[in-house]
């Protein structure tokens, strides 16, 4: 799957960590905020904000008393902006070009050398600030760059050239820093404004600073500016910023190895040169290692860039295992944080696809946690967990592990939420299928032997939908799969009759020679048809048959060659043998017929209303083709409500089609069926027959194969 989407979530997450730095200083003298659920209160924020506005308007300048009224305004307005409700009323009050003046220092009142200036730094840094909290906003992120803040805010960072280090002048940097991060944030042209500026320069020197918050601010920053910035990367990467970053990745402050491999993954996100400079500067051991940080955002990172790195380079996937990486992301499976899970199983999916790695995954013990990962209801976890199952099911050595776990029956039970996901799976139950033969089947047919009894019936299941037909007589019949199934359709567990029942329906409709009914088939035996037009005529009639008190006039060799019935009735013993008149009871008129037009012409229209009828009517004179086309006609008709009785039907009357088709009906209807309180009983009547079903169409379709 495409990991853009990862890569943004990724960055979402960068966002969200960021709006909980700006909230971490000033909280001394908090003050509460005015209430907006009153226009009266409305009016109260508004008139406050307004007279913070002209202060900041009125003190710019480098006395003491101005830079202290201009440090207090730019408190409140810190204080307000922190309430998302009401930066909206700071903004439109015009606070932004006022603070956007105060990032720079006013001119000096006294130009001599060495003089002070009151509050140092910290008006700058109050001004960022509260720049940073009101650019949260993304519809105000371009009014503060237009007001002119950006070539400002790149001055701050620079002040570490010119200043000693102070808690000042690292409280203003790292302030900058992040304005410039929320400025940029989503925004691709601010991105570009940033690097035009000059900006990006002075925070790759900063990520060398010796106060690890002003390195973390610096690194959140170039985070941001890197992604989707193709120009932006570059001059990252020019400015040296790797070696660094690569350093960064060791660090034991989790906040800071958090935040260097964030820019490291948004660098060589779709930027497949920067990912070889990366891996050449010896990033690929450190980001390993970060697997199994304490920091759970850091892992997250670490697994979606070893998914980056193994994207598009073999050797790279082969060295990524090698270094130990597989052991760490499986256990990130099973880890209670959404995130975690689905950017593990991102990398996993990238790793299992190298042959190499596919057997090491599996060993590892990464089936089972990646199979329990299809009932996720978050689509992007689903796919990913599927695509490396797809990876793993290339290697003839997990072919039996994945159906020994139940990892078949999973793939075909899962609801996944979107169609590549299905694509996907459809994909990995065909590759299984490719390779149910040989060393392979072997296998599976000893673990159906010997095997517990849950793995017994697992690969039974597995063999049904993936054997192919010229094996089923040798799993299900020589092997006594068959029985295996029969036991989990005969089985109390609903779970285990619904397996065994799609199971049989999949065995069934492999085979060829299963079709649930033969249409229309020929006579077994050669007649003799006169024809439509000596159907119940006198010309050249020499029998009478009394029907209903009706005569209907025949022909003994047509008769004869119709079928043993008449034959036995004409040439044998019995009394009709020399009578003119014949007498048939219990036959209605129209029935009659039909049967008789099927033994003149060979075919005959068979509807619902007379099927039945007419079945028994061919049952009793033994005219099977006429028999079969009632079968035929009577299966259409089968639904949940009658496939009882049409059973039954199809014992009274030994109508072996018509059995078949309800077997086949039982099985493919098993969520209609289960829910009927007969369905038991009706199960316990149909086993049998079904064992015979099976075993004969099984061994026909052998026997068929070797006559050809």
């Amino acid at each position: 799957m495409e990991n853009q989407k990862l890569t943004e979530r990724s960055s979402s997450s960068a966002r969200r960590s960021l709006k909980r730095k700006l909230e971490e200083d000033l909280q001394d003298d908090r003050k509460v905020s005015p209430s907006l659920s009153s226009e009266d209160g409305h009016q109260d924020l508004e008139r406050e904000v307004r007279t913070q506005v002209e202060i900041l308007e009125s003190s710019f300048s480098s006395s003491e008393s101005d830079r202290a009224s201009s440090k207090r305004a730019i408190h409140v307005l810190s204080e307000f902006a922190k309430n998302e409700e009401i930066v909206n009323v700071i903004v439109d009050c015009g606070a932004v070009p006022a603070l956007v003046q105060h990032l720079q220092a006013p001119p000096h009142v006294s130009e001599g050398e060495g003089s002070h200036m009151p509050y140092e730094h910290e008006v700058e840094k109050g001004s960022a600030f509260t720049l940073g909290l009101l650019a949260i906003k993304p519809e105000h992120q371009q009014l503060i760059v237009d007001a002119g803040a950006l070539p400002h805010l790149v001055n701050l960072l620079k002040r570490h050239r010119d200043a000693k280090n102070s808690r000042a002048v690292n409280g203003v940097i790292r302030r900058a820093a992040d304005a410039v991060t929320n400025l940029a944030h989503e925004n691709s042209s601010i991105k570009t404004r940033v690097r035009v500026e000059g900006g990006i320069p002075p925070l790759v020197e900063l990520l060398e600073f010796v106060d690890s918050k002003v390195q973390r601010a610096a690194a959140g920053s170039l985070r941001t500016l890197a992604f989707k910035n193709d120009e932006n990367k570059n001059q990252i990467v020019e400015c040296s910023a790797l070696p660094t970053l690569i350093l960064m990745l060791r660090s034991e402050d989790t906040a800071i190895h958090y935040e260097a491999v964030g820019v490291i993954g948004n660098l060589v996100h779709s930027s497949p040169n920067i990912k070889k400079e990366v891996l050449l500067a010896g990033a690929l051991q450190p980001v390993i290692g970060l697997l199994s940080s304490s920091c759970s955002e850091s892992q997250r990172e670490a697994a979606l860039l070893l998914g980056q790195f193994a994207a598009t380079d073999s050797d790279c996937k082969i060295h990524i295992v090698q270094r130990g990486a597989v052991p760490p992301l499986i256990e990130m499976l099973q880890s209670p944080d959404a995130q975690l899970r689905e950017m593990s199983a991102f990398a996993l999916g990238r790793l299992a696809q190298d042959t190499h790695n596919q057997a090491g995954i599996a060993h590892c013990g990464g089936i089972i946690p990646l199979l329990k990962l299809l009932d996720s209801k978050n689509g992007s976890l689903q796919h990913n967990a599927a695509f490396a199952l797809y990876g793993l099911a290339d290697n003839e050595d997990n072919v039996a592990d994945l159906i020994k776990v139940g990892g078949v029956q999973k793939l075909q039970d899962g609801e996944f939420i979107v169609q590549p996901t299905r694509d996907c799976v459809a994909k990995t139950l065909k590759r299984l299928e490719e390779k149910i033969h040989g060393r392979i089947l072997g296998h599976l047919l000893y673990l159906m032997r010997i095997g517990e009894k849950v793995i017994q019936r697992r690969v039974a299941l597995a063999l049904a939908h993936l054997c192919a037909p010229d094996d089923q007589k040798i799993i299900f019949i020589d092997n006594s799969g068959l029985e295996l199934l029969l036991e989990l359709f005969d089985s109390t567990n609903l779970k285990h009759k619904r397996d065994g029942s799609a199971a049989l329906c999949k065995l069934a409709n492999k085979a060829s020679s299963l079709s649930q009914v033969d249409a229309a088939p020929p006579s077994p035996v050669p007649q003799v048809y006169l024809g439509e037009q000596y159907v119940n005529n006198s010309t050249l009639s020499d029998v009478t048959f009394l029907v209903e008190g009706k005569r209907f006039y025949a022909h003994r060799i047509c008769l004869l060659a119709s079928s043993d019935a008449f034959r036995a009735m004409f040439d044998g013993g019995y009394r009709e043998r020399d009578a003119k008149d014949i007498e048939i009871p219990n036959i209605r008129w129209d029935i009659f017929e039909l049967m008789m037009r099927y033994i003149y012409t060979g075919s005959v229209d068979v509807n619902l209303d007379v099927a039945q009828d007419l079945l028994r009517a061919a049952d009793q004179y033994l005219l099977e083709g006429l028999k079969r086309l009632c079968e035929y006609a009577i299966a259409q008709d089968i639904s949940v409500e009658s496939v009882s009785l049409m059973f039954e039907l199809s014992e009274a009357f030994n109508a072996l089609t018509l059995r078949n088709a309800c077997i086949l009906f039982i099985l493919e209807k098993f969520d209609q069926l289960s829910v009927m309180p007969w369905y038991s009983h009706l199960i316990q009547r149909v086993l049998p027959e079904t064992r015979s079903y099976f075993v004969r169409a099984l061994t026909r379709a052998i026997q068929a194969d070797m006559r050809v």
